[in-house]
């Protein structure tokens, strides 16, 4: 039998040696590997320094050399719309362009009149013509404008305060025409009844010399009292009427009465060729009823009124008493305007440029024999007028491409003075059916509060 190997035991020595010289080996390890870790992710100091360097330094070169060629293009933008290179601007365009859609936001009458329909007739045009418009608080932004101003003597009468109130009109028209962007066409349109005088023959780029020209031309209107209106002035005259010549409507405008004065004088504004049409005056009542001709029966049946001895022997006793009723009126307003004189304040106006009666009943003074009446006055009736302005703007504007306007109405009125709720009705639907606006001043304390125009700003 062979003897049992002895076994052999582990020197305690060597065993601690062995295992300190693994744990250093692994500490070792565990440390380079972080050394490693931190040299690949994390750059040092100087990599931090170097890239800011070449990204300053290399874009504006870039930027450069993009930029170079916009100014031509700019250049080309900035020729259609007469508009001085000096006031233009980028950050102009930007803030005015967007706001042109808001410009008009009241819904179309008759024929789509207003609507917003400016903003859209500038297909392929920049808008750097447009111009905010503010005349006694009435809105709007467009490019083509006519100011058409009542200057009847009725506009200085002393109840809606004289020559003072129309003054501050002047003033209101001039400053917002010293305001308009030079890009912008404009026209100023005097009307005494069918007597009419316009600043220019046809649309003016605003300007500095252009508003120096207008304030020279308009200072002289209403500023004497034994000259108002265009009374005497032989610039002014009685335009035609172009347009729908084979409507017998057209025809009826011309016949005596406001109402028919209202609408000839609402169709030689259109026929300007306008975007925009402001309207001041002392009367309006939008389209009430216009005066026509006669039938023959109704002139058969005036003819014979007329013709009898009762009406005959009336008139001629009124007429008989028409040289001593002018006596009364020119004392009684001598005595009114030394009063006045003695108050430092202007001549009296009265309201009636010709007719004694006229005057006679703004005095107060009462006739001994009152005239029997003049000829019956048949009527259109609105509608007919709603219609034939729809079919006016239609010949003069849509069919020919061109953006339907709007008119807008400041009425000047006396403090006093009655403006009916059907008057005020109809004066609505007026500015309505052309997409403008209306507003009613009174007096001459309320106009000069109104003033709005040196407010804007083109």
């Amino acid at each position: 039998m062979l003897p049992k190997p002895k076994k052999t035991k582990m020197n305690p020595m060597l065993m601690k040696v062995i295992l300190i010289s693994v744990a250093l080996h692994a500490l070792a390890g565990l440390v380079a590997g972080f050394i490693t870790i931190a040299n690949i992710v994390i750059p040092d100091d100087a990599q931090f320094d170097e890239a800011p360097k070449v990204a300053e330094e290399e874009p504006p070169k870039e930027v450069k050399v993009k930029l170079r060629p916009k100014p031509p293009s700019q250049e080309n933008l900035r020729k259609p719309s007469i508009k001085p290179l000096g006031k233009i601007a980028v950050s102009q365009v930007a803030v005015d362009l967007p706001s042109m859609g808001d410009s008009f936001t009241i819904s179309a009458g008759f024929g789509n009149f207003g609507g917003g329909s400016l903003l859209g007739s500038s297909r392929g045009n920049i808008g750097m013509g447009f111009s905010e418009v503010n005349v006694f608080g009435l809105k709007t932004k467009a490019e083509r404008i006519l100011f058409v101003v009542d200057v009847n003597r009725e506009m200085v009468s002393d109840k809606k305060g004289g020559l003072n109130s129309f003054r501050v009109i002047k003033d209101e028209i001039t400053n917002m025409v010293g305001n308009l962007n030079s890009g912008t066409l404009f026209n100023v349109l005097l009307h005494d009844r069918r007597d009419m005088m316009l600043f220019k023959p046809k649309l003016v780029s605003a300007g500095s010399d252009t508003h120096q020209e207008l304030l020279k031309w308009i200072a002289p209107i209403n500023s004497n009292a034994g000259r108002p209106g265009l009374e005497g002035n032989r610039a002014a005259n009685k335009p035609e009427l172009t347009a729908l010549s084979e409507d017998p409507i057209q025809g009826y405008l011309s016949i005596s009465g406001q109402a028919n004065e209202t609408g000839f004088i609402t169709q030689f504004a259109l026929e300007q060729g306008v975007d925009a049409i402001f309207m001041i005056t002392g009367y309006h009542r939008g389209f009430e009823e216009m005066r026509r001709v006669l039938t023959p029966e109704e002139r058969k049946e005036w003819e014979e009124l007329r013709s009898s001895e009762a009406y005959k022997a009336q008139l001629a006793a009124h007429d008989k008493e028409v040289p001593s009723m002018q006596k009364r009126i020119k004392a009684a307003l001598a005595k009114i305007n030394a009063e006045r004189a003695k108050k430092n304040q202007p001549p009296r106006v009265l309201g009636r440029r010709t007719g004694v009666r006229g005057q006679a009943r703004e005095l107060g003074l009462k006739w001994k024999n009152e005239h029997p009446g003049g000829s019956p006055n048949p009527k259109l009736s609105p509608k007919q007028i709603e219609d034939y302005y729809k079919k006016l703007v239609d010949t003069l504007y849509t069919t020919v491409g061109r953006p339907e306007p709007s008119i807008n109405v400041v009425l000047f009125l006396a403090g006093d003075e009655e403006m009916k709720p059907e008057w005020e009705d109809s004066l609505n639907d007026y500015v309505r059916s052309f997409g403008g606006k209306k507003r009613i001043i009174r007096g001459l304390n309320e106009i000069k509060r109104a003033q709005t125009s040196a407010e804007t700003q083109n």
